[in-house]
């Protein structure tokens, strides 16, 4: 099922979906009319207090498509074009005015609706200069306006939502099409769409939306057809598709998640609405990160995402989530006045639900972080660079996250296929650049290499570099567990407050080139750091007397002894990448992993206060 066709058939299971031809927007101004046009009176339509007052939402004839051009809507608009009034420079205001009146002129012709004639006399009576205290406030200024008849205000009937101006309203929104064509979202003959309507809410978009579908430029078009004709869906389908897309890109509508640059949107497709509902709770705990409160439901949700992660199949948790639930994922990204797509899933619930419960199994990894939640944001942002700032918290530079990247990452989660090859170059590169390797980069790290080798066929075990394996042959990951063993000897015998490690120094050398530097270090650390603690001495605050180093020195001596004499002297020259996380997963797994008593232990993402990201 195409992008379109689905969001047509989400649009018509909304939740008080707006009829075609409506739309919800912000209106700050409800104009009340007598009869004769005259003002009745003005009411602020606004809510909050001084100047946080917010418009409210309204249901109002859907408005016109602004390009560059001037364009009013019908019965209701800024006050540029109503009142001919704007707080700005107004160089075409009045050519905004003139062009409402002239439509409301042109298309209220002839009716007989006491309300349509009242807002035809306002107009031709109404001149800029009658906007003045006390009746209109500055504030109202360039502020969306409706209007009402007086002796409707109580019953809350806009002047819009009339009988008489509905079935008006219907006659003119629903032929603007100039002949009727074959739509390719639904295949019925309707009159076609010349320019669809602006889809908001996209993260980084222009504030007057973007369009997916659009032809502005004579090398798009075909055939000599002209804007919507190109690609012909029906006003009524254009209409649906984009109603249900602005439903999901609201803030809080419960359909979208963010990653990276794009604006993820996510729906359903069940036969009953309470699973599809229940699928769309699933994924947003799956991949959005969202706590579980004490409601009932949200609980359910989380005890279901719970044994999804622990590897039962979905079928047994909730067999009617298994089948006959269509999922669908959009991720939209701003493109000057378009809207890029970045990527697009439409699969089974059940295969979503698999693919999700591999990515889990692919990043699970020993030691863990305390009480570190893994999202789809977390993920992406360990591929920016972090630092540490005065209070020796961790940020990470969210602006430098690479919005392909993202992307292509969250393909592969839905997908199930291999992770993108940069990702792994990536991280090691931020781990070269600003030595943090925290519980979340390591962990992305054996997930990118496992997949890949479960996708050549060349995977040991399934449960592959979950743990420290001593018995594991892999070169390069014996030598970052030999680089462990080193740099455990520097902090024993000085302490953990040194300012620089060895591990700062050279752990992106020796992960890439360990022949160049791997001898020196275990030479330094026999000829120093041992043979300090061999002496009894140790400015490690954990090392108790001078029996204690002697000791650690000796557990150390012995494990990096004969670490070290399984290489002889063949350290490789050059690691590629995936050796290079080997390297790194050795090295972490040896240093983090082990809680003996000569052992400082824990994962730096445990000790310091992490911030997540930072504009």
């Amino acid at each position: 099922m195409s992008i379109l066709a689905s969001l047509v058939r989400a649009y018509e299971r909304l939740p008080e979906a707006p009829p075609f031809g409506y739309s919800v927007q912000n209106i700050g101004v409800i104009v009340g009319l007598n009869p004769d046009g005259s003002v009745a009176g003005v009411t602020d339509w606004r809510v909050g207090e001084g100047r946080k007052r917010n418009p409210r939402p309204m249901l109002v004839p859907q408005p016109v498509k602004r390009t560059a051009g001037i364009a009013p809507n019908f019965l209701w608009d800024k006050t540029s074009y109503v009142l001919g009034v704007t707080a700005g420079e107004g160089k075409r205001t009045a050519d905004e005015h003139a062009a409402f009146k002239e439509r409301h002129e042109k298309e209220l012709a002839g009716t007989d609706d006491p309300g349509l004639n009242a807002l035809l006399l306002f107009l031709r009576q109404w001149t800029p200069e009658q906007f003045a205290a006390p009746l209109w406030d500055g504030e109202f200024q360039d502020q969306n306006v409706a209007f009402v008849l007086e002796a409707d205000r109580r019953r809350n009937l806009w002047l819009h939502d009339r009988p008489a101006v509905k079935a008006l309203w219907s006659r003119l929104s629903g032929g603007g099409g100039e002949l009727s064509q074959v739509c390719l979202v639904t295949g019925d003959a309707a009159p076609v769409a010349r320019l669809h309507p602006a889809i908001k809410g996209v993260w980084g978009g222009q504030s007057s939306g973007g369009s997916i579908v659009s032809f502005n430029l004579d090398a798009f078009t075909s055939y000599g057809h002209e804007q919507g004709e190109n690609a012909p869906v029906s006003e009524a389908a254009a209409f649906a598709y984009t109603t249900a897309l602005n439903r999901f890109l609201e803030r809080d509508s419960g359909h979208r998640i963010q990653i990276g640059d794009a604006s993820t949107v996510f729906w359903a497709d069940a036969s009953e609405a309470e699973v599809a509902k229940e699928a769309e709770a699933l994924f947003t705990a799956m991949f959005g990160g969202e706590t579980v409160d004490e409601t009932t439901e949200s609980k359910k949700i989380g005890i279901l995402l719970e044994q999804l992660k622990k590897g039962e199949p979905l079928e047994t948790l909730d067999s009617r989530l298994e089948d006959g639930v269509r999922f669908h994922v959009l991720g939209l990204a701003p493109n000057a006045a378009r809207i890029s797509i970045r990527f697009h899933y439409d699969n089974d619930f059940r295969e979503l639900a698999r693919n999700y419960q591999d990515y889990v199994g692919d990043l699970r990894f020993e030691p863990r972080s305390k009480d570190r939640r893994i999202t789809i944001y977390n993920l992406v942002l360990r591929t920016a660079p972090a630092r540490r700032d005065r209070n020796k918290q961790i940020k990470f530079d969210s602006g430098q996250i690479s919005p392909l990247l993202a992307g292509e990452l969250f393909r592969s989660i839905l997908t199930g296929d291999r992770f993108p090859r940069a990702l792994l170059a990536q991280i090691l590169m931020r781990v070269r650049s600003d030595q943090l390797l925290d519980n979340l980069r390591i962990s992305m790290i054996k997930a990118v290499i496992v997949r890949a080798m479960r996708k050549e066929g060349r995977l040991p075990k399934e449960d592959y570099l979950v743990r420290s394996d001593p018995d594991d042959p892999n070169t390069a990951r014996r030598l970052g567990k030999l680089f462990a063993l080193i740099e455990r000897a520097q902090l024993a015998a000085l302490g953990d407050e040194i300012n620089t490690t060895v591990k700062d120094k050279y752990l992106g050398t020796c992960a890439a080139t360990p022949a160049q530097v791997i001898s020196k270090l275990i030479l330094n650390a026999e000829q120093h750091h041992l043979k300090r603690l061999r002496n009894g001495h140790s400015d490690a605050g954990w090392i108790k007397d001078a029996h204690h180093a002697r000791r650690v020195g000796a557990a150390i001596n012995r494990d990096l002894g004969r670490l070290a004499a399984s290489f002889g002297n063949n350290f490789p020259a050059q690691h590629s990448d995936e050796e290079q996380g080997l390297f790194l997963i050795g090295y972490y797994q040896e240093r983090y992993g082990s809680r003996k008593a000569d052992d400082d232990g824990g994962d730096p993402s445990d000790d310091e206060q992490t911030k997540e990201g930072e504009e």
